[in-house]
């Protein structure tokens, strides 16, 4: 693991017990941080997170943490040693609702064409 990668690890975790400890906000409490992305330089990190919930609650996430993006900076700053601290920014990771999507998708697939789903288990594959 490299330098950069332990420092996405870093911040990734800390961030998460910033949101978690330091906030009260209901709005941030069906949100997870799922990677960070820290620049070479450490001028910039790009946050990844995920919400549980519809449109509304995906747009009043994005919102709060707009908002208190500056604050959980400073409290990075004051808990993780780094000689420059990056400006953060949250976006909204749609990987995990796309793949449900993609998931529901397949099901209906073998609903519609009555045939069982493909097994993940190489000898029932092998049966079939």
């Amino acid at each position: 693991m490299g330098r950069i990668d332990k420092i996405n690890e870093l911040v990734k975790r800390e961030v998460s017990l910033i949101i978690q400890q330091e906030f009260q906000d209901p709005r941030l409490m069906f949100m997870t941080i799922l990677r960070v992305d820290v620049s070479r330089d450490l001028q910039h990190a790009d946050i990844y997170y995920s919400v549980l919930g519809d449109g509304k609650k995906i747009e009043a996430v994005a919102q709060s943490l707009h908002k208190l993006s500056g604050h959980i900076r400073r409290l990075i700053a004051q808990r993780i040693r780094l000689r420059h601290i990056p400006q953060i920014r949250f976006l909204y990771d749609q990987s995990l609702e796309v793949n449900a999507r993609m998931e529901e998708t397949f099901r209906e697939i073998h609903i519609q064409t009555d045939s069982p789903p493909p097994s993940a288990d190489p000898q029932k594959r092998e049966q079939l």
